[in-house]
C-alpha cells in the first residue's frame, strides 16, 4: 500500500510537471485603445498584469492607422507592403495589392500556421466581435473560432477560458479581441468619459479572466501579450497623428523580464514574432518574407 500511495504521488507530481511544462500564450486585443487613452483611463487589473512584465505606450501602428492592416500585421509580423491588407475591405478574392507570399489557400503566413506546423499538439483558439476582422487570416489554422455580435465580449472571455482549461495539457495560443472600445470612440469622440469607460469595462473583463486562470492553476505558467491597433482624435482615425500613432503593447509571463513601463523601439508588425519566441520558434524558422524583428531587453 505504502508502494503504491508513492507511486501515485509522483504520477501526480510528473503529471503536474507536465502541465505547467506547457507553453501558453493569451494574446489580449483592445480596439482603438491609444496610449492617450491609456493615460486617461482606469484599469487596475492591467496595471497589475503589466508591472509583472514590460510594456511600452510609444510602439507605432502600421499606416494606415486602420483597423485590418494593423491586426494583420500583429499577426503575421509584417506590414501592409507585404500581406498586402491595405483597408478594411480587404477580401481574398478582392483586394489590389498581392501579398508577397501566400500559403496554399492564397492568404499571407500568420503566427497561427507557423504554430500549426512547427508545434506538436498546439492548440489555437481566435475570438472577435468585428465580423470583417478575419478576412485576412486563414481560418484552417484554428481549433476553435467564435464570433460574438453586437459589440459583445464577455461570452468570448468564457470560451476562450473554457478553450484554455479544456486543452490545459497542450500548448495553445488564444487570441481574444474586443472592438467596443473603437466604437466607444468613433460614436462618443476619442477620451470621451463613453470612451474611457469602454477601456475600463474591458479592464473588468480581463481582471475576472486572470482570477479565473489562477484559480484553475494556470496563470503563473501562461505568457499575456496586449496588443492594440491605432488610437484616435476626435471620432475618427486614420492619419499620422501622435493621437493616432502612438499605442500601449505589453509582454508578461515567465520569459519575460520585470521591467514595468519601459520605452524600447517597437511596432506592430513585431508581435508575431514575439510569439513564435514564447513558444520557442528561431528566427530562421520563420518565413522569410517577415520583416519584423524582436523588440531587445525584453526576454529574460
Amino acid at each position: 500500500m505504502k508502494s503504491l500511495t508513492s507511486f501515485m504521488l509522483l504520477a501526480a507530481m510528473l503529471f503536474s510537471m507536465s502541465v505547467s511544462a506547457q507553453k501558453r500564450v493569451i494574446i489580449i486585443g483592445l480596439d482603438g485603445f491609444g496610449s492617450e487613452g491609456f493615460n486617461g483611463s482606469k484599469h487596475p487589473n492591467l496595471d497589475q498584469l503589466l508591472a509583472e512584465g514590460t510594456y511600452s505606450l510609444t510602439t507605432r501602428p502600421v499606416m494606415p492607422s486602420v483597423t485590418l492592416p494593423n491586426w494583420t500585421s500583429h499577426l503575421t509580423g509584417s506590414g501592409p507592403e507585404e500581406h498586402g491588407v491595405t483597408g478594411n475591405d480587404w477580401k481574398l478574392a478582392s483586394h489590389q495589392l498581392e501579398p508577397i507570399d501566400k500559403d496554399q489557400d492564397g492568404y499571407y503566413p500568420s503566427i497561427f500556421k507557423i504554430l500549426k506546423e512547427q508545434v506538436p499538439n498546439v492548440k489555437t483558439g481566435y475570438y472577435y466581435n468585428w465580423a470583417d476582422l478575419i478576412n485576412s487570416i486563414n481560418k484552417r489554422y484554428f481549433d476553435e473560432i467564435s464570433f460574438e455580435d453586437h459589440e459583445g465580449y464577455e461570452r468570448n472571455y468564457e470560451k476562450a477560458f473554457n478553450f484554455i482549461v479544456a486543452n490545459k495539457q497542450d500548448p495553445t495560443l488564444v487570441f481574444l479581441y474586443s472592438v467596443h472600445t473603437d466604437h466607444a470612440g468613433h460614436t462618443y469622440n476619442w477620451m470621451s468619459p463613453e470612451y474611457l469607460q469602454a477601456i475600463e469595462q474591458g479592464d473588468i473583463a480581463i481582471g475576472k479572466l486572470i482570477n479565473n486562470l489562477k484559480a484553475e492553476n494556470l496563470f503563473n505558467d501562461t505568457h499575456f501579450i496586449l496588443i492594440t491597433d491605432h488610437g484616435g482624435i476626435e471620432k475618427k482615425h486614420g492619419g499620422v497623428s501622435m493621437h493616432e500613432m502612438q499605442v500601449p503593447w505589453g509582454v508578461v509571463g515567465p520569459k519575460i523580464k520585470k521591467q514595468g513601463l519601459k520605452e524600447f523601439y517597437n511596432s506592430n508588425k513585431n508581435t508575431a514574432l514575439v510569439v513564435a519566441q514564447l513558444f520557442g520558434i528561431k528566427r530562421k524558422k520563420l518565413p522569410e518574407s517577415w520583416i519584423g524583428v524582436l523588440p531587445e531587453g525584453i526576454f529574460k
